[in-house]
């Protein structure tokens, strides 16, 4: 595939994601009223922008590869900001050197995304990867965010939590379940190689639902610079060994 078809694909894909998230987290936050007759559209809008949400940072995800706009550097720290900005007040620079140490050392000491102590435990795991990333800039953030809509632009709290907190930390459990915890989690079967991961064997609908793809996670360790949208083709074709990239350097 051509750089140019590639950067069109990925900018296109991005953009319907940002603006599937933007649309519901405006009109959830600022619009929706809850009625005994509209009480039903509430879970569908929450789960949308988690599921939607947890695109947004896989979109940022494939900057830090350098694979949304391959070859230009800037476009990509400029988009993969702004969608982590927005996700939950994250900063791609630092979240990129993270990313990338996890990359060079899948699965051991020095992976910021394992726990060496409980490689088994869902919650102690769990809990580690929140307060890695969810640091006091975040919650501050987040916290932010709701206070200037309850007091400076009048939206209800209930809306607020509903349609802003909780999809947050509704999408940081999707994103560490199915893109660490069950590709990297040790059970009793080996893994199948270097990069201690596993793929989730997922068909192609159950996967973009889950995570974009992400559960393809051993094609991913082989391929990183395939953006998210291009791992099930890496998948059927057997995929390849390519994971010594260099880091991408935000400019």
């Amino acid at each position: 595939m051509s750089v140019s078809r590639q950067t069109a694909i990925g900018l296109g894909l991005a953009a319907a994601i940002f603006a599937g998230w933007l649309t519901l987290h405006v009109w959830g936050v600022f619009f929706y009223r809850p009625t005994l007759g509209s009480l039903w559209v509430a879970p569908l809008l929450i789960a949308a922008d988690t599921w939607l949400g947890a695109g947004m940072f896989i979109v940022a995800h494939d900057c830090m590869h350098g694979s949304l706009a391959p070859g230009r550097p800037r476009l990509n720290t400029a988009i993969g900001s702004l969608m982590l900005a927005l996700y939950a007040g994250f900063d791609f620079r630092k979240l990129n050197v993270k990313h990338h140490l996890h990359h060079r050392h899948s699965g051991h000491e020095g992976d910021p995304d394992f726990h060496p102590g409980a490689p088994r435990s869902y919650w102690k795991w769990y809990a580690r990867f929140f307060f890695e990333y969810y640091g006091w800039r975040q919650q501050a953030a987040i916290l932010g965010v709701l206070l200037i809509y309850v007091f400076a632009l009048h939206a209800s709290p209930l809306n607020a939590l509903l349609f802003w907190g909780l999809p947050a930390i509704l999408s940081s459990f999707q994103l560490f379940t199915f893109g660490t915890w069950l590709p990297h989690r040790h059970e009793d079967a080996a893994f199948a190689d270097r990069h201690n991961a596993r793929t989730l064997d997922y068909g192609w609908l159950a996967s973009l639902l889950t995570c974009f793809h992400f559960g393809y996670h051993l094609e991913h360790h082989h391929s990183p610079k395939t953006p998210w949208w291009g791992l099930p083709g890496v998948r059927r074709n057997g995929g390849a060994d390519v994971s010594n990239e260099a880091v991408f350097i935000p400019r």
